[in-house]
């Protein structure tokens, strides 16, 4: 079930299931409203959205008032956090299911998004939060994918960025600190078709043996982590993923780029991969442009991708979002 796509003049809802509006600065809150007003949208914020650790009970609220008000086009989270698996035993997915909208955001919310698509068969996105559009410099990678993934309906080629960031831009916006980058990495060759899925590691591993957790049947996968992880972390958490249920069916696997903290080199990511036999059919393709560095692509979970990894040429695309 893919949601309607925008058009001019539809409100975007922000809603705060993990972290609060009151963290973002409010320069940074009034030029994300002004991005999104260039883009023919307006925005509204949920009724709890600036309260600081929001009660279960506000922040599901929120996300049912979302889905219930029809002015409501599209739901897009604050920013990530830690705790939005709390909320997955009180939402009402029959509501959800009939009232499908988009719901974007990436992070923590890899838990709601996966968890709604898992119960509601509604198409939901990784992509960035309400709070990255606060971003002064570096942006227009990030817009231009999130404009293709809800503006129109075409096929999206999902090409790298010619850079990326992992700076703290929220604490400096002038002094940006921008490294080129030189493309996906290959390290299993191979050809693949399915239905995409996927963001955050650790949060999705949070899943695992619950009713909330996707199928892998016949999944791409696109995963990332950030700088809470390390080589041994993400090695095990990798495999604990591999371990699930129907891995054998699994299609491809896209990594995106780690942050500098995780100390987790292409080297490294190559020898995890390599030492993992399960993984050995299947095409893997890395220093993809999304997770917790920026710029970074939407890409949706339940959509179906193709992907194409050669050595000379990587070839990711949205067929259908």
């Amino acid at each position: 079930m893919i949601p309607p796509k925008l058009k001019e003049g539809d409100e975007i809802r922000i809603i705060s299931p993990a972290e609060s509006m009151a963290m973002i600065a409010d320069d940074q809150r009034d030029l994300a409203i002004q991005r999104f007003k260039q883009m023919g949208l307006t925005i509204s914020f949920s009724q709890h959205a600036y309260n600081e650790n929001a009660a279960i009970e506000q922040r599901v609220s929120d996300i049912h008032d979302a889905f219930r008000d029809p002015e409501v086009k599209a739901i897009l989270t604050t920013i990530g956090g830690y705790n939005s698996n709390q909320l997955l035993q009180y939402l009402d997915y029959e509501l959800i299911a009939e009232n499908p909208k988009i719901l974007c955001g990436f992070s923590d919310i890899t838990a709601l998004a996966n968890a709604i698509y898992k119960k509601t068969g509604l198409v939901t996105y990784s992509g960035p939060h309400f709070s990255t559009f606060g971003m002064e410099k570096g942006i227009e990678y990030t817009e231009e994918y999130f404009k293709k993934m809800f503006l129109n309906s075409n096929p999206v080629d999902i090409n790298p960025a010619n850079h990326w960031s992992d700076d703290k831009w929220f604490m400096d916006q002038e002094n940006r600190c921008f490294h080129l980058h030189e493309g996906y990495a290959v390290i299993h060759e191979g050809r693949a078709e399915g239905i995409s899925m996927g963001g955050n590691l650790c949060t999705l591993n949070l899943l695992q043996g619950t009713e909330y957790m996707p199928p892998l049947e016949g999944k791409v996968l696109f995963l990332e982590d950030d700088f809470l992880t390390n080589v041994p972390t993400f090695d095990r958490d990798l495999q604990s993923l591999i371990h699930q249920p129907h891995f054998d069916q699994v299609r491809g696997l896209v990594i995106g780029r780690f942050q500098k903290a995780s100390n987790i080199s292409l080297h490294d990511l190559t020898q995890i991969i390599h030492s993992k036999p399960e993984l050995s059919r299947i095409p893997v393709v890395a220093e993809a442009s999304f997770g917790h560095t920026t710029p970074q692509f939407t890409f949706p979970i339940g959509g179906e991708v193709s992907l194409e990894a050669k050595a000379e040429k990587v070839t990711v695309t949205i067929t259908h979002h």
